[in-house]
């Protein structure tokens, strides 16, 4: 099967290359910088474009047999944009093309529920905390995308997975068309997920869920864990002003 992936380079995206490439499908990886891309197969195309250019967009989808969007952007106090336009040109292209089956990602807020099985701080105090403010911005492109997705006329599913982390290998995820107990979803099972909908099928427009139930890190230690690779972050950002700023 011919698939091409947007958000090929992020952790979710390699994940869903490096799976389909072991199931034997032609993988078309749509990266912004294809230089950085590790990945390497006879059967994989690592293509430079950009999610907001509609005709590089265009390029990508045509000759695919399935779309899948892992595009992903960090919290911002800014507007964001990416999820609603890239998925209004994938969307587009996919119909010039005569590509039906789309499958991408959003999150497991947007079903609009309090998380089953937690307690008060959690459903009260701490997700809500994140939506409203660290999260809002990306949320609510989050939402414009999924308005966008279900009024398309393409055989589209959206999955909604909880907070992300990584593993080496895909687990016995649970599945299902509304919101699942559980704080977390591996990518690796996120990856899984994807390939799995938009190979075998099922689920077409529908919005489902997906969690990892075994393995799962705390809250404390996933929180650990983004602060110190924000911190890690934010030095090599300093590090490349300074070594542009050097040169004349």
């Amino acid at each position: 099967m011919k698939l091409v992936v947007f958000g090929a380079n992020g952790p979710t995206g390699r994940q869903v290359t490096q799976q389909a490439l072991a199931e034997g499908h032609t993988v078309t990886a749509v990266t912004r910088r294809p230089d950085t891309f590790p990945l390497e197969d006879r059967r994989l195309h690592v293509v430079r474009a950009d999610v907001l250019d509609a005709a590089a967009v265009e390029r990508a989808v045509a000759g695919q047999d399935a779309v899948i969007s892992a595009l992903g952007v960090p919290y911002s106090p800014d507007p964001v944009t990416v999820y609603s336009e890239g998925i209004t040109h994938i969307t587009q292209a996919m119909t010039k093309q005569g590509v039906r089956r789309l499958v991408c990602v959003t999150s497991t807020v947007l079903f609009g529920v309090e998380a089953p099985g937690e307690g008060f701080f959690f459903r009260k105090v701490l997700e809500p905390f994140i939506v409203r403010f660290p999260g809002r911005t990306v949320y609510d492109d989050m939402r414009r995308m999924e308005e966008i997705v279900r009024d398309c006329d393409r055989d589209w599913t959206v999955i909604r997975p909880a907070g992300l982390f990584d593993t080496t290998a895909v687990s016995d995820y649970q599945v299902g068309d509304a919101r699942l107990p559980g704080r977390f979803t591996s990518r690796a099972d996120l990856a899984n997920a994807l390939l799995r909908r938009a190979v075998d099928g099922g689920h077409v427009r529908t919005f489902i869920d997906v969690r990892t139930t075994e393995g799962t890190p705390s809250l404390l230690d996933l929180l650990r864990k983004e602060a110190v690779g924000g911190k890690k972050k934010e030095a090599e950002a300093g590090k490349k002003k300074e070594a542009v700023g050097g040169k004349k």
